[in-house]
Parts: structure tokens; sequence; C-alpha cells
């Protein structure tokens, strides 16, 4: 049940950061009032993980999916670019993300 809060935490915070680009700065107020219930929402779903998994997984692997889903998602929803590099530093993100929940393990 900890790694459904967890995924149901990251995806919230995709959904707050992709939303952040649509608030403008906090100047449009349905994109913002969404962008504030999206970020609580996934700062609640984390701490409810967090009774349960060790901080020093659960948080990483929280910003790693976000950080993910938000550079898939950046690319495919604002066209932005997916260069080799920024592949291979998602790739490694990924990578010690793993890393460290073989280590808990």
């Amino acid at each position: 049940m900890p790694w459904v809060l967890l995924a149901i935490a990251s995806l919230f915070e995709v959904l707050f950061t992709l939303s952040l680009k649509s608030a403008e700065g906090f100047t449009r107020l349905a994109p913002s009032l969404f962008t504030i219930a999206t970020g609580v929402a996934s700062l609640i779903f984390l701490s409810l993980a967090m009774k349960t998994l060790p901080m020093s997984i659960a948080y990483p692997a929280w910003a790693a999916v976000g950080m993910l889903g938000t550079v898939v998602l950046g690319a495919a929803v604002f066209g932005e670019p997916l260069g080799l590099f920024k592949l291979v530093s998602v790739g490694a993100i990924v990578v010690g993300i793993v890393g460290l929940k073989l280590q808990a393990a």
C-alpha cells in the first residue's frame, strides 16, 4: 500500500509541475488553483507513504518519478527537445533510484 500511495503522490507531482507552466506565474486563476491543489495532494500522499517507507527511498523515488514524468510530458505536450545528453542524464537518475532501492532491500 505505501508504494501505491507513493505512485499517487508522484502522479500529483507531475500534474503539479506541468500545471505550473499553465499558471503562468500564478497570473491565471484556474490553473493556479489546480497547481496549488495538486501540489498539496502530492505532499499529502508522499507523507502518507513515508509513514511506512524509509525517507531515503520515498523522497528520491517521488522526485525522480516526478522528474521523469515532467521530462516525458514536457516533450510530448510542450514540444520540449529530448537531446541525447538529457536522455542520458534521465537514465542516470533512474539508475540512482534503482540503486537506492536495491541498497534498502
